[in-house]
């Protein structure tokens, strides 16, 4: 059982690809004196769409990897995106870091450098160009470029709204061209032809509740 869950543990680990962002060392003023530890930037991906990051701080480099690793496999997203692109072009701004990413073709790769590139690659995004326009502080692109992922949705809710809006522009009568005729008048203002309406666009709206 024990060899079982430890390679149970290990296909987990596995399943995400880790790449050090950066890796500083800080130094915090106390009573005693100055006290030095390592902050490190992790991000983490499956090539798949999932991906996350994680900064955290440790007396030594390894124990500040194991810290941001743990902390980034809680913040992991998934990001919807077709033909190995994403869906739309995007404007991001956090903090003084500001960031454009815009969809590319296939065969044009990651135009993007520095922290949005390891992003992209372990997010499996293939083709992308990005501009860094603000701030150089890579903990900030990070949470940049993070925060344009996971703007990007395809709710099912836009799709059973797109698909109401199409049975209630069915239900209701299309819009005819005036004429001279009576008996033309006479049919559009026939109230069983109304009823039979509305019956349809409260089945609609009940379906929704």
């Amino acid at each position: 059982m024990g060899r079982n869950f430890q390679k149970d543990m290990h296909k987990k680990e596995e399943e995400f690809d880790q790449r050090i962002v950066e890796v500083a060392r800080v130094t915090r003023v106390m009573a005693g004196g100055k006290r030095m530890k390592f902050r490190v930037t992790i991000a983490i991906g499956d090539k798949k769409g999932r991906v996350g990051i994680g900064v955290a701080k440790g007396s030594d480099v390894t124990l500040g990897i194991t810290k941001a690793l743990d902390q980034a496999k809680k913040n992991v997203i998934k990001i919807p995106f077709e033909n190995d692109t994403i869906l739309h072009p995007i404007n991001v701004k956090f903090k003084a870091a500001k960031l454009l990413l815009k969809p590319a073709k296939r065969g044009t790769g990651i135009k993007a450098g520095g922290p949005v590139r390891i992003l992209c690659e372990l997010a499996g995004v293939q083709n992308i160009t990005a501009k860094i326009l603000g701030s150089n502080n890579k903990i900030n692109i990070v949470k940049a470029t993070i925060l344009a992922f996971s703007s990007f949705k395809t709710d099912k809710k836009s799709t059973e709204d797109k698909k109401d809006t199409k049975q209630i522009k069915e239900a209701l009568p299309s819009a005819k061209e005036p004429s001279g005729n009576l008996d033309d008048k006479k049919k559009e203002d026939n109230p069983e032809e109304k009823k039979s309406i509305k019956d349809k666009l409260k089945k609609i709206i009940n379906k929704k509740h």
